[in-house]
């Protein structure tokens, strides 16, 4: 498996029944006159607010011809942990701001290691908060307003850097709504690599705006990969359990 798939398998992974959601509407009026600064300040405004997140999240998987689909269990410690979990305990991934770790049971194997070695290989900084934004609708990368440049795009506020990188090319589109984001995208053009995060809508769980369908687009030279997840149901601050031990016998997976 190429190092690129294995990584995004890790982070995509990861990445009803509740009384209190509703969908929430995303036909918010632009307004021309907001700065990058006022952009970014209603955006962290609408950082998610809880202990724990509970959630199933029927994953559809696609590359070329193929395709799969699968309901996980999702759970998330804020800012500490992001615990996945496939239909009977098949796969499972833990992954805190120390170390990512997974296992899989169908062919006995397993990896553990940091995210410095994930960052060297993939040649753009990984960490815990960016795996943590993407499944929460927020921006994966710190966002200063010294640093972005503001416009419109179609239906979208648009935040770009001001000094566009020629290795690691940075688009985030904000919903005119609430401020969270419609879309992520990064590219690295030297390396013919792209990834694309489309929030195709979100829902409101006790008073906070959370994703509903996410959409991720991997492109990497010629082959595409396209990941759509669908949050189920949602459950906030409840006491969770995060069990996470590697069977023996399993051999590891070794990037090189």
């Amino acid at each position: 498996m190429k190092v690129f798939k294995i990584v995004f398998v890790i982070l995509i992974m990861f990445i009803v029944g509740c009384k209190s959601m509703k969908n929430i509407s995303s036909s918010g009026e632009l307004n021309t006159k907001l700065s990058s600064k006022q952009i970014i300040r209603e955006h962290s405004k609408q950082e998610a607010k809880f202990k724990t997140l509970q959630s199933r999240v029927k994953v559809e998987y696609i590359h070329g011809n193929k395709s799969q689909a699968h309901t996980i269990s999702l759970r998330i410690e804020k800012d500490k942990m992001i615990w996945i979990s496939s239909f009977l305990n098949v796969i499972r991934v833990k992954i805190t701001p120390e170390k990512v770790g997974y296992y899989n049971k169908l062919d006995n194997t397993y990896f553990e290691g940091d995210f410095s070695l994930i960052s060297d290989l993939l040649g753009i900084e990984l960490d815990f908060n960016k795996a943590q934004n993407l499944l929460l609708g927020e921006a994966l990368f710190n966002l200063d307003n010294k640093l972005y440049d503001a416009d419109i795009h179609e239906t979208s506020y648009l935040l770009q850097p001001k000094n566009q990188s020629a290795l690691l090319e940075i688009f985030f589109l904000l919903n005119p709504t609430h401020f969270k984001m419609d879309s992520q995208q990064l590219a690295q053009p030297l390396k013919r690599r792209m990834l694309q995060i489309d929030y195709e809508n979100y829902q409101e769980i006790e008073k906070q705006i959370l994703p509903k369908h996410i959409k991720i687009i991997a492109l990497e030279n010629e082959e595409e990969t396209i990941i759509n997840m669908e949050f189920k149901s949602i459950y906030l601050n409840r006491d969770l359990r995060f069990p996470f031990r590697i069977p023996s016998g399993f051999d590891k997976i070794v990037i090189r």
